[in-house]
């Protein structure tokens, strides 16, 4: 089938249009600028030259496309949700028939899981510091003409990206620690972003609609994570002070202390799905992080 993506030059949309394409679809992906056509381009995707406020961009796309994967997010832009409503918009309308549209989420609209790894029913936090992803996943899920599928990822990691464990490596080997704050017991749920990119597909090739949690069944805690880090950095097990971190992090800092776990039962039934890469710690010391230690 014929999938458009938007954010396929990014993280994850880049490895979902490589496994479509390795599946035999055919990918059209939306590219703002020619850094982004030239890297889907690379990948083997038709380019779509334009942007998420390009509305008579996406509605073409859209229209020509069996079905659409929405991947594109720039967490740094404030008022996302004021780019991201018209473009869904657009997207949205342009498809009928019950075509397949999939909405690139996350684990962060839940609130702190405390009591253990919410199931996709459970409660949500309004005051995401991501609410605009709750927003998205409403709006797309009311559309009437599409079977909209959400997928609310967990720690993304592999291939040697995602911004979080990044930024944990890069304030590792700048101070010296650890990158956390004592105690550091709460856990997270990670997923590799190869097994996430295969869930993307099962939902295209066989569509359910709903909100589903993707991330593998392990549990690290933060402090493994950081010392995993620590361990790839040469640097020391100890952990950051509060302030410390506070500057270090700016606005993530807060997620370091919180517990960001899934229950992913609903998609493993639904699609069949399992992952099957490496786990976060092991990818940090000796997989895809090796040489940004």
């Amino acid at each position: 089938m014929k999938v458009f993506i938007t954010g396929a030059s990014g993280y994850i949309g880049g490895v979902v249009a490589e496994h479509l394409l390795a599946a035999g679809h055919h990918v059209a992906a939306l590219a703002r600028s020619a850094g982004a056509a030239e890297r889907v381009g690379a990948l083997g995707a038709e380019v779509v030259r334009g942007g998420l406020a390009d509305l008579d961009v996406l509605r073409g796309a859209a229209a020509g496309a069996d079905a659409v994967v929405h991947a594109a997010v720039d967490y740094a832009e404030p008022a996302m949700r004021a780019v991201e409503e018209p473009a869904l918009g657009a997207l949205l309308g342009a498809l009928d028939g019950g075509r397949g549209f999939v909405y690139a989420s996350t684990a962060l609209v839940y609130p702190d899981a405390v009591a253990g790894p919410p199931a996709e029913d459970d409660a949500v936090d309004e005051g995401s510091p991501q609410v605009f992803k709750l927003h998205g996943e409403r709006q797309v899920l009311a559309a009437g003409d599409v079977t909209a599928t959400v997928l609310r990822g967990g720690l993304v990691h592999g291939r040697g990206g995602s911004a979080l464990v990044s930024a944990m490596i890069a304030v590792s080997r700048r101070l010296g620690v650890a990158p956390y704050v004592e105690p550091g017991e709460n856990l997270w749920s990670p997923v590799h972003v190869d097994d996430l990119a295969r869930l993307y597909v099962a939902a295209l090739e066989r569509p359910v609609g709903g909100v589903f949690n993707a991330a593998s069944r392990a549990l690290p805690r933060v402090r493994d994570l950081a010392e995993a880090i620590a361990e790839l950095t040469g640097a020391d097990r100890g952990p950051l002070g509060a302030d410390a971190a506070a500057r270090a992090f700016g606005p993530l800092a807060g997620v370091l202390g919180r517990n960001i776990t899934l229950d992913p039962t609903r998609a493993e039934e639904a699609f069949g799905w399992r992952t099957r890469e490496v786990g976060v710690l092991e990818d940090v010391v000796r997989g895809s992080y090796r040489d940004l230690g």
